[in-house]
């Protein structure tokens, strides 16, 4: 990889792109437990979710982006988990799909305040992770984060489809 191999993968912090909310036709969405068997479950509810708007065509691209983010999402939510002792109010990793007309958007929420990045080589799961982003970034029409708002700790990372 060249040495602007990674900064074509820097996602744009930024917030979900100007979208009427009162537009919104659809909403859905899930809380996934910590564990890497939610992946499953968030394609299950993704296949659900789509048949119900009609939108089955779409299914292979939205799933696995919804793969990869929700992967993402519970490599690092697993470890701030895990080290707070004591029972947690609500499954730290929550997907989110949103339709308006003409656009999908897919969120998945997690409790790291770190945002997504390529990693460097000596990294772990640096093929994974460059990967995925790359991923994001091929299959979707565009993607971001941004802090969650107020006093709740984490982020959301986004993917938009533009739908027909």
């Amino acid at each position: 990889m060249g040495p602007n191999g990674s900064t074509m993968l820097e996602p744009l912090r930024q917030g979900l792109p100007p979208i009427d909310p009162a537009a919104v036709s659809s909403s859905a969405s899930c809380a996934l437990p910590a564990r890497f068997d939610a992946v499953r479950g968030a394609r299950r509810f993704t296949e659900s979710t789509l048949g119900k708007w009609e939108l089955e065509e779409r299914f292979d691209d939205v799933a696995l982006v919804v793969s990869e983010l929700v992967t993402n999402a519970l490599r690092h939510a697993l470890p701030a988990e895990s080290a707070s002792h004591g029972p947690v109010k609500e499954a730290p990793v929550r997907l989110h799909l949103m339709r308006w007309t003409g656009r999908l958007v897919c969120a998945v929420r997690d409790p790291s305040h770190d945002g997504p990045r390529s990693r460097e080589a000596d990294e772990d799961f640096s093929a994974e992770s460059g990967r995925g982003l790359l991923l994001v970034d091929s299959f979707s029409d565009g993607w971001g984060w941004h802090p969650l708002a107020g006093s709740r700790h984490g982020k959301v990372v986004w993917a938009l489809f533009r739908v027909g």
